[in-house]
């Protein structure tokens, strides 16, 4: 049987803050819970799913230098991912875009590359899942349990 959990429950247990989080080392990907079966074409090719009021979107969008500096800091991006300060290469606008470029940290992202080469929407699907040692994974640990969660339910919901 299926456990479902509503919106009160979900906002109480766990609620994933931004990208920020997933950055910041503190990643726990309470977003498919709000969902009865996870969809992988609603995920990033990771499993995460990046909320509406992303600052680093927001950023973007706006390409608003110093809201981006703030955001830099914020999710400590020299130190977690090597990458010098430039408002001009500091930008997000998902992982699944087509019409513009795609971020530094996301340009970097190995799980990303190995879903696209393996035509998944998200790693849900594949079957390397559990075993899966990508960087990602390395520095999440925690997220990758959640996301390997997640792909039970998924697979349950398509049995």
């Amino acid at each position: 049987m299926k456990s479902q959990i509503n919106r009160r429950i979900f906002l109480k247990t766990g609620y994933v803050t931004g990208c920020a989080t997933l950055l910041s080392g503190k990643l726990s990907a309470f977003s498919f819970l709000q969902e009865e079966t996870p969809d992988p074409k609603k995920l990033n090719y990771c499993g995460y799913k990046c909320p509406d009021n992303c600052k680093l979107l927001e950023a973007s969008v706006k390409n608003d230098p110093a809201l981006k500096k703030e955001v830099y800091e914020t999710w400590k991006m020299q130190e977690r991912h090597n990458v010098d300060f430039d408002a001009d290469k500091i930008f997000c606008f998902g992982c699944k875009i087509d019409d513009k470029p795609l971020g530094v940290v996301v340009k970097k992202c190995t799980v990303r590359q190995y879903a696209i080469e393996r035509k998944m929407d998200a790693c849900i699907e594949c079957q390397n899942l559990k075993t899966c040692e990508k960087e990602l994974w390395q520095k999440f640990p925690g997220f990758h349990n959640t996301v390997i969660k997640m792909q039970e339910s998924y697979i349950e919901a398509k049995s």
